[in-house]
């Protein structure tokens, strides 16, 4: 099940795997609640690599343990790895070609769309209310988008702050 599922995020995610992978884990098949979901997806920031990736490895781990992990991961690896290798051969002597660049341009002009949009999903969803947590994401997408400081500085400065914020408000909140 995980594989096929996490194959299915794969084939269909293009770039996108993040709003697949959330209606899958989420919406669908109810592995993961959205809090644990958005859990998640933050740890998987911080992990090197595709974030979609270190999701399916932690929605199979949660489900099925260690071979549940390897399964998702397979299940999603799969094409990317085969059209990876595929293109690579393809487009070796191409890559300078406009059609090419102007090809890739626009595949990353779509999944930077799609990842905005399961951001403002998630902080919507999850913290609509809770302007400390809104708070925390302008200044976080005002130091990366706008100012374009390095995502490491920016974490480096922003989930301490977070973390204070919160055991703050708790402490005041008991």
């Amino acid at each position: 099940m995980l594989f096929w599922e996490f194959f299915k995020v794969s084939l269909f995610g293009a770039g996108g795997g993040i709003v697949l992978a959330h209606r899958c884990a989420v919406e669908r098949r109810r592995w993961l609640n959205e809090a644990e979901f958005g859990d998640v997806l933050t740890l998987c920031q911080f992990m090197p690599g595709p974030n979609v990736v270190g999701i399916a490895i932690c929605v199979g781990a949660k489900t099925r343990g260690a071979a549940g992990a390897l399964a998702a991961f397979v299940g999603f690896a799969l094409i990317p790895a085969t059209i990876g290798f595929i293109l690579a051969l393809l487009l070796l002597g191409q890559a300078r070609a406009p059609i090419v660049q102007q090809t890739l341009h626009a595949i990353s002009a779509a999944a930077a769309g799609l990842m905005i949009a399961t951001g403002l999903r998630l902080l919507l969803r999850r913290h609509r209310r809770d302007l400390r947590a809104l708070a925390i994401a302008m200044a976080a997408f005002a130091a990366l988008a706008l100012v374009k400081l390095p995502l490491l500085l920016v974490l480096a400065a922003l989930a301490p702050l977070s973390v204070a914020a919160t055991m703050v408000w708790r402490t005041k909140a008991s």
